[in-house]
């Protein structure tokens, strides 16, 4: 039972919730982009100030975690961390793929063509060409395949597409559809990364005291940052200029 602050910026969609004992209150999110450096603490202080609560209020804040942009996460974890060390806050990190499954699981999972139970969840997201950040969930959403950035072919997935079907959603699914032909292959549209599908994860954390360290937690890149020299800047490095 807690008053909790939901941060979701690990793909282009900025997003933050706020929510009491699991059940949403307001939320503010963004699509339109890599905006999160300006529209992140708008988002939080028009939050707390419509609902007349104070940071030091809160119980707790929950961020994504990741996988997910470099720049986004590390945007998200900052200010969460800033909120938690100024108001001595205890930090709950969400793993973003999970939330998108938990929510397919539950609005989505009645209704599939598939006998109840027997399908698997495989949220995506988008990781640049023909690259996902991936993993896999029961109908329950526990975890049966790990987290992993995965090249997308014909054969991807195959070993669990023979046995069971399989729901693709996310940002890096759209791609994959025609790479992914296997008949028990289901794909949703639409579903994007989202602080509301946090919220029922960071109530059960809470509640089992499962925080991270703020000090310390990094969030979860799964690949090294690494910097590219912009096209129209090429020749000018070389140039000696």
């Amino acid at each position: 039972m807690a008053l909790i602050l939901n941060i979701e910026t690990s793909t282009e969609v900025c997003s933050v919730a706020l929510a009491r004992d699991g059940e949403l209150m307001k939320k503010r999110e963004n699509l339109a982009g890599q905006n999160h450096a300006m529209l992140l603490t708008v988002f939080i202080n028009e939050l707390l100030e419509k609902s007349n609560i104070k940071a030091d209020q809160l119980d707790a804040v929950a961020v994504s975690g990741g996988p997910g942009s470099y720049t986004g996460l590390r945007i998200g974890v900052s200010v969460a961390k800033g909120i938690c060390y100024g108001s001595k806050l205890p930090l709950i990190t969400i793993t973003s793929l999970e939330a998108m499954a938990h929510h397919v699981i539950k609005n989505f999972g009645k209704n599939l063509p598939v006998k109840p139970g027997n399908a698997l969840y495989c949220p995506m997201i988008d990781a640049r060409r023909m690259e996902v950040y991936t993993s896999i969930y029961d109908n329950n959403g526990l975890l049966i395949r790990d987290i992993h950035a995965d090249i997308i072919d014909h054969q991807s997935f195959i070993s669990f597409l023979d046995h069971n079907p399989v729901v693709f959603f996310g940002n890096g699914a759209t791609k994959c559809r025609e790479a992914i032909t296997h008949k028990n292959a289901i794909f949703i549209d639409d579903i994007l990364t989202s602080a509301i599908h946090m919220v029922p994860l960071s109530e059960r954390n809470y509640a089992l005291r499962h925080f991270s360290d703020v000090a310390y937690y990094e969030p979860f890149y799964l690949k090294d940052f690494i910097a590219t020299i912009p096209v129209k800047n090429i020749f000018k490095s070389g140039s000696g200029q």
